[in-house]
């Protein structure tokens, strides 16, 4: 089995950032609640585990801590900020309150050498790091040492090198602190010892044995097709596990990209020869979003009638005993509330819920251990095209989210023009690959212009293009004033029905990427 590496939640926004870094040196790992059952942290069989941070505090009554198991499986620990605080506390030092908070950039002082810091970082230097707390350790467990101190963390950095037990005050997994990422892999290679062999190419021979094990030799399975990049990775995986015992069902709602139906079709059906079920339900899915203004019920329109399609095609092409899903690792992730209470919905998210049950199926999904960026990189191990492997993400409601009120045809064909356009020019600055997600939104609002010495009084277009790494949190993308002139001016010449561009300069939070 492949060295892994166990990381507790203890609900930390970020918590998913350390993931990554762990992954990034080539170690496997995952994200568990930190409630989770003892057994169940037993047989992971984890080489080390990870405490992460918390926007708890380990001195108000109830707060969370980690499960008595951590500390005698004798494994090496890394503690994150409220990691290192419940696991000082629970080992038997003391954490109290601060005058002197942290937040934001800070400046670590390296006091003494340890296996972290071990060809990195050497006593005497000062390094720079991102703090967010309030609490600070102010007593050690027997057998730890300070290696580190901040202004206003005395035990910014703890070492207990007998026991691999090691615990920092900042955030080593985001990318403000800029050694960080090698912080993580300094415990996942020296401390646990793991190999760090993890690779995309290992994972793909992995998954096409699950997938076969799974399946048998003669069960068949269905996938529905998107077009995005998880469910077109998904299904040229399970192709090549299990060939033409693989049918792929791509339902258009009429809410896709410019040339986008067209695309699907020929990379599957002519590019990979996959059997594929192409049904335009257009007509259907704009029809029951007439008069629609509510995004969420716009959202539970198209997914409940995406499911009653799909279950006709299905029937159809003569059913399955599997179904395939593209689900990604952080729609599996457990979330994990510090109170114990639910996690608030920001928006619902498009997907077949209620499918497997009501079709009474079991479920496939090869990638649901994977990160976005890793799908791309299994993508392209199974020479999948970058055009398809390198595209931004695209919503399962489509343009529907992307139209603020009422969906009809015309507004749809108003804004795919607009949006080709602007993705044009993107690609031809280059500029594309150097964005998480760039679209055109079609706004509700109508102002007065001028086109021909004539009045106009037509709708407004604003452009959105972020950057990320994940899609938790985004900037807008820092475009020059001449290029957003030019896109503006081709749009509006070129498309019949706006006459004014703005652009989007929202991060996220406060805002979220999509309009709706």
């Amino acid at each position: 089995m492949t060295d892994r590496i166990l990381i507790l939640d203890f609900g930390s926004q970020v918590t998913q950032l350390i993931a990554r870094r762990v992954r990034e040196s080539g170690v496997y790992c995952e994200i568990i609640p930190f409630n989770a059952e003892p057994q169940r942290i037993r047989d992971f069989g984890a080489k080390g585990i990870i405490l992460s941070g918390s926007p708890a505090s380990t001195t108000a009554e109830g707060s969370p801590r980690a499960p008595d198991l951590v500390f005698e499986l004798g494994l090496p620990i890394l503690g994150i900020c409220y990691g290192q605080q419940t696991m000082t506390r629970q080992l038997g030092g003391e954490v109290e309150g601060s005058d002197h908070q942290e937040f934001g950039r800070a400046f670590l002082d390296i006091r003494e050498t340890c296996a972290l810091f071990e060809g990195l970082w050497q006593p005497g230097e000062r390094h720079q790091v991102w703090m967010s707390h309030g609490d600070r350790v102010v007593r050690l467990p027997q057998g730890f040492r300070v290696v580190g101190t901040s202004e206003g963390a005395p035990c910014a950095a703890v070492a207990d090198d007998a026991r691999g037990c090691y615990g920092v005050q900042f955030h080593p997994e985001v990318m403000h602190t800029p050694d960080g990422a090698k912080l993580i892999a300094n415990f996942a290679h020296r401390i646990c010892g793991c190999a760090g062999d993890w690779t995309m190419a290992a994972f793909r021979e992995q998954a096409i044995a699950a997938i076969r094990a799974q399946v048998g030799p003669e069960g068949r399975v269905i996938c529905g097709l998107s077009g995005g990049v998880d469910s077109s990775v998904a299904a040229v995986l399970i192709h090549e596990a299990i060939g033409e015992r693989l049918t792929c069902i791509f339902v258009d709602h009429g809410l896709l990209r410019a040339g986008e139906a067209a695309q699907v079709v020929e990379v599957f059906r002519d590019h990979y020869n996959i059997p594929l079920v192409a049904r335009d339900a257009s007509e259907l899915f704009l029809g029951k979003l007439a008069g629609v203004t509510d995004p969420e019920q716009k959202r539970k329109i198209i997914g409940n009638t995406f499911i009653e399609v799909f279950e006709e095609e299905a029937a159809k092409a003569g059913g399955a005993d599997f179904l395939a899903q593209g689900t990604l690792y952080p729609d599996v992730i457990e979330s994990v509330s510090f109170t114990g209470g639910p996690s608030v919905t920001i928006k619902s998210h498009h997907n077949v819920g209620g499918l497997p049950e009501r079709m009474r199926m079991a479920l496939v999904e090869p990638l649901r251990e994977l990160f976005k960026d890793e799908v791309r990189d299994l993508g392209r191990e199974l020479g999948m095209p970058e055009t398809l492997v390198g595209r931004h993400p695209f919503p399962g409601p489509g343009l529907a989210i992307r139209i603020p009120g009422e969906v009809t045809r015309e507004d749809c064909e108003i804004l795919r023009k607009a949006d080709a356009i602007y993705l044009e020019e993107i690609r031809k600055a280059g500029l594309y690959d150097a964005i998480w997600q760039a679209f055109a939104v079609l706004l509700p609002v109508r102002t007065v212009g001028v086109m021909g010495d004539a009045r106009s009084y037509d709708k407004v277009c604003a452009l959105r293009a972020v950057t990320s790494t994940d899609g938790m949190t985004a900037d807008s993308y820092p475009f020059d004033h001449a290029f957003l002139s030019a896109v503006a001016t081709r749009i509006i010449n070129e498309v019949r029905g706006i006459n004014r561009v703005v652009y989007d300069v929202t991060s996220k939070p406060p805002g979220t990427i999509e309009w709706e």
